[in-house]
């Protein structure tokens, strides 16, 4: 597979939320569940009460309304990856969230005799973890890792005409993750109802083989059920609509249909649009089973017409077109919200980090909820879609090592199916800095997932993300990815190029800066792994830890090799667990790495990436001005502009230029010891011919007297699930943002919403993410707004011990 160019095209959306039609139904199985956080004996008996149980909604994550507790999951552990040589006790490694234990969840489904002869399915998108899922006391099946979507046939369990009482038992074990795994049913979960003849679950696998001279072919093949018992003549219809809902190829099979049958079909498109970065265009296949003109089943899938091509010496290109991968890893949680699902919050992550200049996602490092590669691929994201942390080797005692015997495959093989037919899904990750790199045999266990993925999917690339860059190019592991993948090795790029001119690649994993939004350290200076109390990072981005370096050193390494298809920085959003570099520093509970932080709020990185990936004018000031008079402070701009002039009450401090003779003023401007007064400072863009083209001001702020509030949206959907993300900002009687507030404001909602969560990007902060109060970090706090299911109006108040309040209407429709 190395020496091929791989030409990959189209690609469909998750397809289990298919809308209801006489034929298939598809019910969300969201309300009225039954939870306990405990070991109850006979829990999937009917009889047993419930009577003591919580009430909750799915998706649900047991753990994060709960306390912060040092001693949760604390793990003695030595971290190879970060340069360890002797154990130590991480404290905050998963978050110090109750994510620990057994938890049961039970809920009643009446079941019509009606549908006595259909077929009944459960499906789950993911459930944290070792689920047991049983019907009416009856065992129906397991699946262990916490990541994966499975399904079961419970139609032998069920009772129809009567109660069905469906129960799940999930267990997490200690010392099984390196961050936050939330707990509980915290993805979806559907029920499912099919003729005897359906078509399979992740049933349709759609490429578009070729597109050229103004027709686009689709190639689909689609899984076809038989649960009659007996051999059927049956019809294949399809239909391919455009993204306005019009007909414009269809194509008819006939097969004689036995327990499972595969049918293959080829429809030529006329003048199809491409799905792109810019333009995410959507297709829809209709596929309908059809005995005697009877409907038997509907299928909807939608897809895109795309492809795309790695190369060995000039990056990546899509739809002919050469882009740049500027890519984020990102974990599943959504930070104050947990690891419960929610599509609304996907959306604005996604949003900030287009606007950012963003354009991939590195799901790091297992499979994301469907949800995630639904946005983005109606948004136009890239997506490296990851399976493993671990294999047969573990970091943690109870993770993915103690199932890969018997799990890996058929993991890698549902993984695969359930996602192989987004069109923003590029490549599949087998790993990540797997322990496998420096082992001998290492490279069989490699081999076992790659052999997977291009047997159920030939049409895109495998990869991996290396940190032992030696280890895998000895072992053979390096060799046996399609696309070889390195961790923050901005330095040995071109060493493995020269040596492997062959191999196509990218960077995995690139800075991993850690910053605390809105904290400066003076002197402003290059910091490795190192800590200080109050446990805060600095915000001039000059900090990282030993294996890692800083945004600027890799924008060299990527300006500088063209065959480098780009890189995903660790990582988009701050999340809980791992708070390097204080690890062993409580009560740090959460990652600095971020560039946004983990209530969704930018930290100046942001900037730092915008004027490098995006073609926005970008002109951003930083510190804050409220110091001590006579201080000595560093100034950095981060901008798209080459030269400017600062000011500081009108006076000039002088031109700077981009100078790449010293790395941190390549891609910054910098002013060294400027001496504090108060006032205004004023960086100005300069142009052609030293014109001014654009101005930023930072003026000293008095103290608190106000609080502002600015939501992403003031309009939102009435479904009982849709966030509306409100920023609350402290500020002076002239309007400017106190830089060090950090006042707590209570909030409160009258009308059709409520309170769903709280944050304020502080990694140290123990206070609750899910009561309706928050203190500010560095002026700001954010408030997560739910809607109800009435259309209306909701008013969220904001109120502060000495402050003037704020309100702000939402609508809800």
């Amino acid at each position: 597979m190395k020496n091929l160019i791989f030409i990959f095209l189209s690609l469909i959306f998750f397809t289990a939320c298919t809308t209801n039609n006489k034929s298939r139904e598809v019910t969300l199985l969201d309300e009225n569940w039954q939870f306990i956080n405990k070991e109850v004996a006979d829990a999937e008996k009917p009889e047993t009460s419930t009577a003591n149980w919580e009430t909750v909604a799915v998706p649900h994550d047991w753990a994060i309304s709960g306390e912060f507790d040092e001693t949760i999951d604390a793990q003695k552990t030595m971290v190879i990856e970060d340069g360890e040589r002797v154990p130590k006790m991480r404290t905050g490694r998963t978050g110090g969230l109750p994510h620990i234990g057994i938890g049961w969840y039970r809920k009643s489904l009446d079941i019509p005799s009606s549908l006595k002869n259909k077929r009944i399915n459960i499906e789950f998108d993911g459930a944290m973890s070792h689920a047991k899922v049983y019907l009416n006391g009856d065992f129906v099946g397991e699946w262990p890792y916490g990541y994966a979507s499975f399904g079961f046939d419970v139609t032998d369990y069920v009772n129809f005409g009567g109660e069905n009482i469906l129960a799940v038992r999930l267990e997490n074990k200690e010392n099984s993750s390196r961050w936050y795994p939330g707990a509980g049913l915290y993805r979806n979960v559907r029920m499912v109802v099919t003729n005897p003849i359906f078509v399979k679950q992740w049933g349709t696998y759609l490429t578009t083989p070729k597109i050229q001279n103004g027709k686009g072919t689709v190639n689909l093949k689609t899984t076809v059920l038989n649960k009659t018992g007996a051999a059927k003549k049956l019809t294949v219809e399809t239909q391919i609509l455009s993204p306005g809902g019009v007909v414009v190829a269809t194509n008819s099979q006939d097969i004689n249909s036995n327990k499972e049958n595969i049918v293959e079909q080829i429809i030529n498109v006329p003048s199809p649009k491409l799905w792109s970065v810019e333009t995410p265009t959507i297709y829809t296949a209709v596929t309908k089973i059809l005995k005697a003109g009877k409907e038997l089943d509907v299928y909807k899938t939608p897809f895109g017409f795309r492809y795309i091509e790695f190369t060995s010496n000039n990056g990546f290109f899509l739809n002919g077109k050469r882009v740049q991968l500027n890519g984020v890893c990102m974990h599943h949680d959504l930070g104050p919200l947990g690891a419960a699902v929610n599509i609304s919050a996907l959306r604005f992550r996604l949003k900030l980090l287009q606007e950012m200049g963003c354009n991939a996602i590195r799901t790091s490092h297992n499979p994301p909820a469907p949800e995630l590669l639904q946005v983005a691929d109606k948004m136009g994201f890239l997506v490296l879609d990851e399976a493993f942390d671990e294999w047969k080797y573990g970091k943690t005692k109870n993770g993915y090592n103690q199932l890969w015997d018997e799990w890996a495959e058929k993991d890698m093989a549902a993984f695969i199916h359930r996602d192989r037919n987004h069109p923003s899904v590029i490549a599949w990750s087998v790993g990540n800095e797997i322990r496998e790199q420096g082992m001998k045999d290492g490279a069989q266990y490699c081999k076992l997932l790659v052999d997977v993925c291009h047997r159920e999917d030939p049409t895109r690339p495998t990869t991996a993300g290396f940190n032992q860059w030696s280890g895998a190019i000895k072992n053979g592991l390096a060799d046996l990815v399609d696309l070889p993948a390195w961790n923050y090795k901005p330095h040995l790029y071109n060493f493995i190029h020269k040596n492997h001119p062959e191999w196509t690649m990218y960077a995995s994993e690139t800075a991993s800066t850690v910053s605390s939004r809105g904290e400066y350290f003076l002197p402003a200076e290059v910091k490795v792994m190192y800590t200080r109390k109050p446990f805060q990072c600095s915000s001039y981005d000059l900090e990282y830890p030993s294996w890692a370096t800083s945004p600027d050193r890799e924008f060299v390494a990527q300006d500088s090799f063209k065959f480098m298809a780009g890189e995903f920085v660790w990582t988009g959003f701050d999340y809980l667990g791992e708070p390097s570099p204080y690890n062993m520093q409580w009560p740090s509970r959460s990652s600095y790495f971020g560039i946004i932080d983990l209530c969704g709020i930018p930290k100046d990185r942001f900037y730092l990436y915008q004027s490098q990936w995006s073609d926005k004018e970008v002109l951003h000031l930083l510190p804050h001005w409220n110091w001590k008079k006579g201080q000595k402070v560093a100034v950095h701009c981060y901008t798209s502009f080459d030269k400017g002039e600062l000011f500081l009450n009108g006076k000039s401090l002088g031109v700077r230029e981009k100078d790449p003779a010293n790395l941190y003023t390549t891609y910054r401007l910098v002013w060294e010891n400027v001496i504090f007064e108060p006032g205004e400072l004023k960086v100005v863009a300069l142009g052609k011919n030293n014109n001014p083209v654009k101005e930023a001001v930072m003026k000293t702020a008095g103290g608190p007297a106000k609080i502002i509030l600015q939501a992403d949206r003031t309009e939102i959907n009435a479904d009982g699930k849709e966030l509306a993300f409100v920023t609350a900002t402290v500020v002076d009687k002239n309007g400017i943002v106190c830089p060090r507030a950090c006042n707590l404001i209570h909030f409160s909602v009258e009308g059709e919403g409520t309170v769903k969560a709280v944050g304020n990007g502080d990694p140290t902060s123990l206070e609750s993410f899910v009561k309706p109060f928050r203190k500010a970090f560095n002026g700001k706090c954010m408030v997560m707004v739910q809607a109800t299911k009435t259309a209306d109006e909701f008013i969220l108040t904001a109120k502060s011990e000495g402050l003037e309040g704020a309100e702000i209407e939402i609508i809800t429709k």
